[in-house]
């Protein structure tokens, strides 16, 4: 693992190198601003006495809240030089067990595998991503790509 701190050049990434961000605990105002900004006010995430007649017993945080969490938690822990231009998409993300206001969450990122492009002026890094409570539990899991442009040596 690396410090927050250092930028990692393409050329240094390999397969099975891990990158972890810092940790976060999730708040109320994370959810309301969450609900806000979706526009998604199921009871499930906004209604403390529907939630509470839930078999979870308490409301829980959107899964999208989640990806959207664990995808800027990577860009913290894996910063790379080289300038990034796109992400490429996210792939066979998986909901392991819910998120809830309190929950203290980090990203764990995984370098799968990476290739520069046909013209050598970008690279494509493959990464999977996992969103970690403090217990270690896999909150949320997947595959997410991005294309990096490659500084002139």
């Amino acid at each position: 693992m690396m410090s927050n701190e250092e930028r990692v050049a393409f050329a240094e990434l390999s397969a099975r190198k891990t990158f972890t961000s810092a940790a976060r605990t999730l708040t109320e105002t994370h959810l309301v601003m969450f609900t806000m900004l979706t526009g998604d006010w199921s009871p499930i995430h906004s209604d403390e006495l529907f939630a509470a007649a839930t078999p979870i017993r308490r409301r829980m945080f959107h899964g999208t809240f989640g990806i959207a969490l664990a995808i800027a938690m990577a860009a913290e822990a894996l910063k790379l030089q080289e300038p990034v231009v796109a992400a490429l998409g996210i792939s066979d993300w998986a909901f392991k067990v819910p998120l809830f206001i309190g929950d203290t969450v980090r990203a764990e990122v995984n370098i799968k595998a990476k290739r520069v492009t046909s013209d050598g002026k970008r690279g494509i890094v493959e990464r999977e991503v996992r969103l970690l409570k403090s217990d270690n539990t896999v909150a949320q899991q997947g595959f997410a790509a991005l294309m990096v442009r490659l500084l002139a040596s």
